[in-house]
């Protein structure tokens, strides 16, 4: 049985008081999301200057997973979502009508995902983000679940801004070309997939290539070989990996 409005809505911001400000407490909504909105999955997106720049808050290495798909592959609902500052609802995402995001539907659908929600995240007259929803089983959210969930986004805006006002840890490093302006917002989009940066500084020496297009060459080959970008960024730094100086797909491994 559906809890009701005040009950969720209650619930929903006890999760977040009892948790240490930013990340830890955007998982503990997200957590509390996934028991009180009907769906089994659930992740905080971050979206900067029209990319997807970070999970900044998951209820499951699954649902982090599952969340950074948009950014291996630069699409899906939680961009959609920011792009139209509105709730992008897909109740089946195997139905023969739908055909939005075909890398990432792939990639979820090959995880058992069948439904996919994501609500913008405001911030004052700022879209900054998406809480992302995931669901096994196909259907659609019950009104009184969107209206739960809705009220998830404006908290997870909170979880957003106690995040910007916390300083960046001192260990970590610059993010160099692919890092967003010096501000609250480019501290955000720095905060999560630090490695990714990192690989990318790494590649540009490697292939003699642009910021740009060594980024591009590690989504490649995220894509090409079923992994996201982190994965691979990780196999760059820890187990040099090496991709082929004039492979065209990323798919290529040096010695």
């Amino acid at each position: 049985m559906t809890a009701s409005l005040a009950a969720m809505r209650a619930e929903l911001h006890a999760a977040v008081a009892g948790a240490p400000p930013g990340i830890p407490a955007a998982n503990a909504l997200c957590v509390a999301s996934v028991g009180l909105l009907g769906v089994d999955g659930a992740a905080v997106s971050v979206v900067y200057d029209g990319a997807s720049r970070g999970t900044f808050g998951s209820s499951s290495e699954t649902s982090r997973r599952l969340d950074e798909y948009q950014f291996t592959f630069g699409e899906g609902p939680c961009l959609d979502a920011v792009a139209r500052r509105e709730a992008v609802l897909v109740p089946d995402l195997d139905s023969p009508d739908e055909r939005r995001w075909p890398a990432f539907a792939g990639a979820v659908l090959g995880d058992g995902i069948r439904g996919v929600f994501a609500l913008p995240i405001m911030v004052t007259s700022m879209c900054v983000g998406a809480l992302d929803l995931f669901r096994d089983t196909p259907g659609p959210m019950a009104d009184e679940q969107l209206a739960g969930a809705a009220v998830a986004a404006h908290l997870a805006s909170l979880t957003l801004l106690d995040l910007m006002a916390t300083d960046t840890p001192d260990d970590v490093p610059d993010a160099g070309a692919a890092a967003a302006d010096d501000d609250g917002w480019g501290r955000l989009a720095e905060l999560d997939r630090i490695e990714v940066y990192q690989a990318t500084g790494v590649l540009i020496s490697q292939l003699n290539v642009g910021p740009a297009e060594a980024l591009v060459r590690l989504r490649a080959h995220a894509i090409a070989t079923g992994r996201t970008a982190s994965q691979v960024a990780r196999a760059v730094l820890e187990d040099g990996l090496e991709l082929e100086r004039d492979g065209q797909d990323g798919t290529g491994m040096g010695t």
